[in-house]
């Protein structure tokens, strides 16, 4: 009997073979439609001298490009990067607001999720882009490289799946960064070792260019070329380290679109809000007729903490394309029109911005905010004191030093990774999972500050069973002053399903909580002297760092972390480690 079944077998696979290779030369729309694409990229972290602002430092890149490469996806397609470290500084990448669904290795911070690569060493980020597109960017997550060492990231609808928005006829990355004359590394040991705030940066940048406003960057400008009558895609990234920026295109108005890599209810605004670590994509329409002007993009901090900042503007150009003739002709005469900015403290502006961000919730792009609560947490963040060292000269009172809390536990970081300790159930002397639900003691949080403002040190977490329900209330403390705190969750994405100023009220807040389309974010900023409810869903096994993206803060302690537990399914479990994973 067998033998009988052996031609119409040897046919079938004939055919079979026939079909595949016609595949592979003619794809079948359909099939072709959302086919997984495997990219491959090398990043090579190396020295590179720049000069900006009438002097030259070597400063620390990828592929000796300031700001790094481009990286271009659709949703969907994996992504293979070969890390090579090449410079002294140990190094993490960390690919900020990708999910990392079950590939935590991939996600970068140090001593969270990987061990740093160290000098001549390599290390595969190995991951796939499941369920996201819009703009994210990549950045160091050691110390404070991501300075000068990041870039953005492009992730395209899958093929043939239109934007909820007119297609562009351009699309643009504008990346904000901040510039150091001094090397930025010893910057924050200097003040980790007195025990006050960092020098303030010297210098915002657009593109990695600082534009005339500062000393000796007229050259060092970027401009923007349009043509009349097209609508460009201004996909926007806060590269900054310590800043929120306002950013205004002068007589332009801008449609926002999207916010972190989540499609938005459109709306119109002169002028966009962006904290450290968001992304938001605007769309530009210029205007019908070229105009005879020149139009100034201008970004300067949006400001509400007592510590000292950078109070300086980066500006770039937006210039009409004109016919070369006309050009050359009134180059000379075009009059250089400026955008009118909001007051550096203007929290009154901010709460009104981000109320103004609501996801579409429609039958495509559904937001599904967890209903039901399974646990309810409350984080205050904020500042406070520590005691040095008798080693140790600080500059505070009875040689104390600033640092920065949650639930008034200053995070100490490991010594080795914390997805390791996890994974292979060695987290004694390394983690302990009493990461206090509630701050230790109540008081007035944003009211009059309390006598005793020492903190408490630990590297302590939160665990979550698979598929827990959270909500989670950040709420800003006065203590030394009231600020705003752009928070990151690493893994999820999350609702913010209510604000306010004040102190939260957990009687009254949450019966305004909007559940129906709330904006859905990585990273959002926990109003000064207010407060921010958040709610995800715990579906991403692994070790998940959340910290404040100041990154003076972070440096100060202003971080803990999430361990979820695997579920009961193959497809909920943790992936094992790739054997290129650095050692400690």
């Amino acid at each position: 009997m067998g033998s009988s079944l052996l031609p119409s077998t040897a046919f079938s696979m004939a055919i079979f073979f026939a079909v595949c290779a016609f595949l592979c030369v003619f794809p079948e729309p359909a099939l072709a439609k959302h086919a997984r694409v495997t990219r491959h990229y090398k990043f090579n972290i190396k020295s590179q001298n720049v000069k900006r602002l009438c002097q030259t430092k070597s400063i620390v890149t990828v592929n000796g490009q300031f700001p790094g490469p481009r990286i271009i996806a659709r949703e969907g397609d994996r992504l293979v990067i070969k890390v090579v470290n090449r410079v002294q500084h140990n190094l993490t990448l960390h690919w900020h607001g990708i999910r990392q669904l079950r590939s935590g290795w991939a996600d970068g911070p140090a001593y969270i999720t990987q061990c740093p690569i160290q000098t001549g060493q390599s290390y595969v980020y190995n991951f796939t882009i499941t369920g996201q597109r819009g703009t994210l960017w990549w950045h160091a997550h050691i110390s404070w490289l991501r300075a000068t060492v990041y870039g953005p990231i492009v992730i395209l609808p899958k093929r043939h799946i239109p934007y909820p928005f007119p297609q562009p006829f351009q699309e643009v990355p504008i990346i904000f960064g901040e510039w150091w004359k001094a090397d930025t590394e010893a910057v924050i040991s200097q003040a980790l070792q007195t025990g006050s705030g960092p020098n303030v940066s010297d210098a915002y940048t657009i593109n990695g260019l600082p534009g005339p406003l500062y000393n000796c960057s007229a050259k060092d400008t970027y401009k923007l070329k349009v043509k009349p009558g097209r609508t460009y895609l201004l996909r926007l990234i806060n590269a900054a380290l310590d800043n929120e920026l306002f950013f205004s295109i002068a007589n332009h108005t801008v449609t926002v679109v999207e916010a972190d890599a989540v499609y938005i209810k459109p709306f119109k605004i002169q002028t966009v809000l962006i904290t450290p670590g968001q992304t938001t994509n605007v769309l530009l329409r210029t205007k019908f007729k070229s105009p005879k002007a020149t139009f100034v993009m201008a970004a300067r901090p949006y400001v509400t903490g007592p510590a000292a900042f950078d109070n300086s503007t980066t500006t770039g150009l937006l210039e009409y394309e004109t016919s070369s003739v006309k050009a050359n002709k009134n180059k000379k005469k075009l009059p250089l029109l400026k955008p009118v900015l909001p007051k550096l403290n203007d929290t009154l502006f901010s709460m009104n911005y981000n109320k103004k961000i609501r996801s579409l919730a429609n039958a495509k792009f559904p937001a599904n905010v967890p209903k039901a609560v399974n646990k309810n947490f409350f984080f205050t963040v904020g500042l406070g004191v520590s005691t040095c060292s008798k080693k140790q000269t600080c500059q505070g009172p009875n040689n104390t030093r600033v640092v920065a809390a949650v639930n008034n536990v200053t995070f100490v970081q490991p010594n080795t990774a914390l997805l390791q300790a996890h994974f292979f159930n060695q987290s004694k002397g390394v983690y302990t999972t009493d990461f206090p639900a509630n701050p230790p003691f109540k008081f007035n949080y944003t009211g009059t500050p309390p006598s005793n403002i020492a903190v408490s040190s630990g590297t302590k977490v939160v665990v979550l069973p698979f598929n827990t329900s959270v909500e989670l209330v950040l709420q800003d403390t006065s203590i030394i002053g009231a600020e705003s705190h752009p928070l990151h969750l690493h893994g999820f994405n999350f609702f913010v399903v209510g604000f306010g100023s004040g102190n939260f009220d957990p009687k009254n807040d949450p019966k305004k909580y909007n559940l129906v389309d709330p904006a859905e974010r990585n990273t959002v900023g926990v109003p000064s002297g207010g407060w921010v409810a958040i709610r995800f869903l715990a579906d991403n096994p692994g070790v998940w760092f959340m910290h404040c993206h100041l990154e003076v803060h972070t440096s100060w302690g202003l971080k803990m972390a999430w361990v979820v537990l695997d579920g009961k399914r193959r497809n909920q479990k943790l992936l094992p480690p790739p054997s290129d994973l650095p050692k400690c």
